[in-house]
């Protein structure tokens, strides 16, 4: 999957709402089917979601598509996918994944319009929203070869905090556990990591601070909810020029080194060593992705 730093939900019975969406350059826009579309405008929105995607990805080609669809449990999965899987959509927001069972049952529902709608390639974020979620996170992660990206549990109102129970803090030691046990089976996974979610709308410095915060931790990118925090957020969480010349000057060194018989060197003042080369060669790799339209 492309390593998205920001992706902007979008109603999806709200159609005017993509072009502003657009204008800030996420890296992709998930236009939501689930929480923020009422019940009754449900089969609706389906029919306008599938209009803008066959509209909006030919206007904004730097940008992918995704849809959220309403969760197995809600009996409209099918019609979700019936519906909105057409050209032009990247892949699927999969809400209240619990189980590899439950990407399964996903996966033949997929596999099946995909073939009727001639569409392919549909990838995956899984948010990790429940107490089971967690639990399973290992084998959900690796539970299709669909799944793209997941997403490590934090936020102040929805899902997550209701499940576990937590009292939300902006500097997130509530959920540092949680958080790490989803980036470490993300890890070993092979997949995207991705973090979520900053729920105060004018709060900019903060959502820079918890987006930085993610990152250290080891999280590539976030999910958000509002158009003004989509720069904040790549900006987080792309290479700075600063930290490229020091990985691509750790590469150079090290290679100089081994050239000249040495296994290890001084750089900057660090000790440096196949190590770190492997590290920084790893790093410059995603960087060179992020930097240069994904």
């Amino acid at each position: 999957m492309v390593p998205y730093r920001s992706l902007l939900f979008v109603p999806g019975h709200k159609p005017a709402w993509i072009d502003k969406a657009a204008a800030v350059q996420p890296d992709a826009i998930v236009l939501d089917l689930e929480d923020s579309v009422p019940e009754d405008l449900k089969v609706r929105a389906r029919e306008t979601v599938a209009e803008s995607i066959s509209r909006a990805s030919d206007e904004h080609p730097d940008i992918e598509f995704l849809v959220r669809i309403n969760g197995l449990s809600t009996g409209n999965t099918g019609a979700d996918l019936e519906v909105c899987l057409v050209p032009g959509l990247k892949g699927l927001f999969v809400p209240k994944i619990e189980t590899a069972m439950d990407l399964a049952k996903i996966d033949a529902l997929v596999d099946h319009f995909e073939r009727r709608n001639e569409v392919s390639g549909i990838e995956y974020v899984v948010p990790i929203e429940t107490v089971p979620a967690i639990w399973n996170v290992r084998e959900i992660a690796h539970g299709s070869p669909r799944v793209g990206a997941v997403i490590g549990p934090t936020a102040e109102h929805a899902d997550i905090a209701r499940e576990v129970g937590f009292e939300w803090t902006p500097g997130g030691l509530e959920t540092l556990y949680l958080r790490s046990r989803v980036l470490l089976a993300i890890r070993e996974a092979g997949v995207h990591a991705l973090t979520g979610l900053w729920e105060k709308v004018d709060d900019l410095v903060g959502l820079d601070e918890f987006a930085r915060s993610g990152k250290s931790l080891g999280y590539r990118g976030m999910v958000v909810i509002h158009p003004s925090h989509v720069p904040v957020v790549n900006t987080a969480f792309t290479p700075s020029d600063t930290e490229v010349d020091f990985y691509q000057g750790q590469v150079s060194a090290y290679e100089k080194a081994v050239a000249a018989g040495d296994g290890a060197l001084r750089y900057q003042g660090l000790h440096i060593d196949k190590a770190h080369y492997d590290k920084a060669v790893q790093w410059l790799e995603r960087a060179h992705q992020l930097r240069n339209g994904k």
